[in-house]
């Protein structure tokens, strides 16, 4: 299994959703992450990360709630934006990566 680092190092843009299972706003995320991978396939990918299962990893992020996203581009943080995110929001940052 590739680790964190690797994941965000590639050349593909990797949108990481920070979640948990008990947040109403990160389930109404999950149809519109499912549609953004439907539409750009291959040009992201989309790691979800559970902060109940992941703590040390949320906090060393510095996730201070959920849901939150980050696009990372060849090791390099290239959006940063928490609550709900419209479909279009999403798809203009990995487009701009």
């Amino acid at each position: 299994m590739a680790s964190f680092k690797e994941i965000i190092s590639t050349d593909t843009p990797v949108l990481i959703d920070f979640f948990a299972t008990w947040c109403g706003p990160c389930q109404t995320m999950m149809p519109v992450l499912e549609k953004l991978k439907d539409d750009l396939g291959d040009e992201v990918r989309i790691l979800k990360i559970d902060v109940d299962k992941n703590k040390a990893l949320a906090t060393q992020m510095n996730v201070r709630g959920v849901p939150a996203f980050m696009i990372y581009k060849k090791g390099k943080l290239i959006w940063k934006g928490s609550g709900v995110q419209p479909l279009h929001v999403l798809k203009d940052e990995i487009a701009k990566a």
